[in-house]
């Protein structure tokens, strides 16, 4: 079937992967599912930049409103594509070190490498990152380590809003995580179910004080954490309506997007199965859930998911698509605010 010959589907509350470099038709037809709204990619699905660009154009064409594809793409050790002219971005925290020297210059040099970031993807046809991580470096998470900022909310704050800026000149939103804060528990929520044993006050003065400050102008999406915060709610944040509902929507007047983060992890099994995960985070309030790495499980939620996602959800889904054209990857060459930006990245990277 054509994507000309379809009918337009919406956005769906269920985000996906692929397997490889190239889309299998199975693939086509889970993308085609009503319920599906966008495609995460990972380090497989890149072999070069044209390979990339084909195939971001590929799952674009599936359908008449073209779903939404996103990436892991930070920098420092978070960085999925890194070959074939990609610029290698540090690590967070070394903007942080900068920070403490200089603040302004730290914020400025942030903006820089949020447009080499999102330029450089973009140029591929990737619609969004999943960053910054807004996560405080207490100094004992072993999955957030480096990719925090700061230790300091303000300096977290002020970095995050300087890399937004950078992702925004290139046409890309931005995605805070992992709300209220994933940087005070050791347990990585990939492999463990991380519990956080702080009060509500603690946390809101510290962790979850970016997302006050950055708000939805700033944040168009948000990631919660799959971490239980036993002194707040027994479910993890990305699950509780006590969290995405009475402290992020409301005490925070938070009107983005809300990503699950991804449904597989170790840390979301508390809740149950893939089904009863989906229920679970899509009832909290999370407007759309991840599915990575098992099209398996995948499939079975997709066959097995009742749920009519709200014309909110779907129009805060849609503001996330880029508004402005891209520049191609040799327009972005001559382009002397990115020669610049990237020049930077490696004097940071030398640090």
């Amino acid at each position: 079937m054509s994507s000309s010959s379809q009918a337009v589907l919406p956005p769906g509350p269920v985000m996906v992967d692929v397997q490889g470099m190239v889309l299998t038709d199975q693939e086509r037809e889970r993308l085609r599912h009503p319920l599906v709204g966008g495609v995460i990619l990972f380090s497989r699905n890149f072999e070069n930049r044209a390979q990339l660009t084909t195939l971001c154009q590929s799952i674009h064409e599936v359908r008449n409103e073209p779903l939404l594809i996103a990436v892991d793409h930070e920098g420092g050790r978070v960085q999925r594509f890194r070959e074939d002219g990609f610029t290698t971005l540090p690590a967070m925290s070394q903007l942080g070190q900068l920070w403490t020297r200089d603040a302004v210059k730290a914020a400025a040099v942030a903006a820089d490498t949020g447009y080499v970031l999102a330029a450089e993807l973009r140029a591929c046809g990737v619609d969004m990152s999943f960053t910054p991580v807004l996560d405080l470096d207490w100094g004992v998470s072993k999955v957030i380590g480096d990719r925090s900022f700061h230790r300091s909310p303000r300096a977290v704050s002020m970095l995050a809003a300087g890399l937004i800026r950078g992702l925004n000149k290139a046409g890309m939103a931005a995605c805070g995580k992992h709300f209220p804060g994933h940087g005070g528990v050791e347990a990585d929520s990939h492999h463990e179910i991380p519990v956080d044993d702080r009060t509500l006050e603690e946390i809101l003065d510290e962790d979850a004080a970016p997302y006050g400050w950055l708000g939805t102008l700033q944040l168009p999406s948000v990631m919660p954490a799959h971490v239980i915060y036993s002194k707040v709610d027994p479910l993890p944040a990305g699950f509780s309506p006590y969290w995405i509902q009475r402290v992020l929507r409301k005490a925070l007047a938070y009107d983005g997007v809300i990503f699950s983060d991804d449904l597989t992890m170790e840390g979301a099994t508390v809740v149950g199965d893939i089904l009863a995960r989906a229920q679970a985070a899509l009832g909290a309030g999370c407007d759309m859930v991840l599915v990575c790495n098992r099209p398996d499980l995948a499939d079975d939620l997709l066959a097995r998911l009742d749920f009519t996602i709200s014309a909110e959800s779907q129009d805060r889904i849609r503001r996330l698509m880029p508004t402005t054209p891209a520049l191609d990857w040799d327009a972005l060459q001559a382009d002397e605010h990115y020669q610049y930006a990237r020049g930077l990245q490696s004097k940071i990277l030398s640090v």
